[in-house]
């Protein structure tokens, strides 16, 4: 017997950063839209995740800035730290000159997100197949057979969309780098000073910096083959020990970092981009579908900005798309027209939020990659360059990026 068709106006795919922070911009401008979730509960796999300034706009605007920000303290410092000469570049992260940056757990910013949504917003074990076409809607079709019909569909699936792959957008790349993440703990506190400190050089880039008095955050970022990956993705004894050989020239202090961190707290992950051309060439919206998050612009994660850019698509769409579905429609109009009228308003609505994302999306992808090229990069003449002048120019980038207003949760 064939499952029933359920109706939905708004169905967003993915129940990440990007995906519940769309949901939840909606819900504040009164629009209902559900969130489908491949998995059976929240995936808070990362630890956690550096929120710059843009991100914390994000969040106020959304309404839940302050439910997270009072929890983590004020990263003061940016320390950027060349691990063969000791050349420092550094930047204050005065709040009075605008700056805001913490360092949180991502479980808390998803929990948070979810606390304010309505209850029964998220689908869990709803893995999205295929996408058909159905007159002025969409058929979305789901692993466990069943099938919903929207008006509007958002991928906020990750690197692997399964809503970029519809769009036609090309698939996200292996950019020659890999990353392990740590997280670990203090019971009794630890001494570090808010200050993200940042060592490169010799092809690795390593970082860590604190969430509050008694957990730090750290990462490695490095050149990696396809057989070095394979090796240590599932073995986290092989990545502590290809971390600890990296790092072997930076003070002994951040070294223990890694040192004390238990190896169920240690993540690895190939890193990929999509090509910044693909972004300016190819369908972010068609029709009534579009994406969001690292379904839009997965990147390598030297800008830090793969969540806090996913804040602000979130923003940023749930105001473009409940501007489109909350106009009027004409009056004295038949169903039929009313319909193909709301199509359009939606259609509309998606590719002004495309015109809005698609250049910034591109500066963000080409700049993470530069900045991780200058900082890893293990060649004399880039080594040079990167001690004499590229290292503060990095830094500078890393905070003109943050300097980004997604703008309030308002519609015309």
């Amino acid at each position: 017997m064939a499952m029933e068709m359920k109706e939905v106006d708004i169905v967003i795919v993915g129940a990440g950063i990007a995906g519940l922070t769309t949901s939840l911009g909606l819900h504040r401008l009164g629009v209902k839209s559900m969130v489908l979730e491949s998995s059976e509960n929240l995936r808070t796999a990362g630890f956690a995740l550096t929120l710059w300034t843009n991100a914390w706009r994000a969040l106020d605007a959304v309404g839940i800035g302050n439910s997270i920000r009072h929890h983590y303290p004020l990263i003061s410092i940016y320390q950027a730290t060349s691990s063969a000469t000791g050349v420092m570049s550094e930047m204050s992260l005065d709040p009075k000159r605008g700056y805001e940056t913490r360092c949180v757990q991502r479980k808390e910013v998803l929990e948070s997100l979810v606390r304010e949504l309505p209850i029964g917003t998220i689908r869990f074990a709803s893995k999205l197949v295929s996408i058909q076409n159905s007159g002025f809607h969409k058929l979305l079709h789901l692993a466990d057979g069943s099938t919903l019909k929207a008006k509007a569909v958002i991928g906020c699936d990750g690197v692997n969309s399964v809503v970029a792959k519809w769009l036609g957008l090309q698939n996200a790349v292996h950019s020659g780098r890999s990353a392990m993440r740590g997280f670990v703990k203090y019971p009794d506190g630890h001494s570090f000073e808010p200050t993200f400190h940042v060592y490169f050089g010799g092809g690795t880039r390593y970082g860590f910096l604190p969430c509050d008095d008694n957990c730090l955050y750290w990462f490695c970022t490095h050149n990696s083959s396809l057989q070095v990956d394979e090796d240590m993705q599932d073995n986290p004894v092989k990545m502590k020990q290809f971390v600890l050989s990296k790092i072997e020239k930076i003070p002994p202090e951040a070294v223990e970092v890694v040192e004390r961190t238990q190896l169920d707290s240690i993540f690895f992950a190939p890193l990929k981009l999509r090509l910044p051309w693909n972004l300016l060439l190819g369908n972010i919206s068609k029709d009534n579908v579009c994406v969001a998050g690292d379904a839009l612009h997965p990147m390598t994660p030297d800008l830090g900005q793969g969540g806090c850019s996913a804040l602000e698509d979130g923003v940023v769409l749930a105001r473009c798309l409940a501007e489109a579905l909350m106009a009027k429609p004409r009056k004295e109009i038949g169903d039929e027209e009313e319909e193909e009228e709301e199509y359009e308003r939606i259609k509309k609505g998606l590719e002004k939020f495309g015109r809005e994302r698609r250049w910034r999306s591109f500066n963000l992808i080409s700049a993470a990659y530069l900045v991780g090229f200058i900082q890893e990069c293990d060649g004399k003449v880039m080594s040079f360059l990167r001690e004499k002048f590229l290292s503060r120019f990095s830094v500078g980038v890393v905070w003109k990026m943050a300097d980004f207003q997604c703008g309030e949760l308002k519609i015309s």
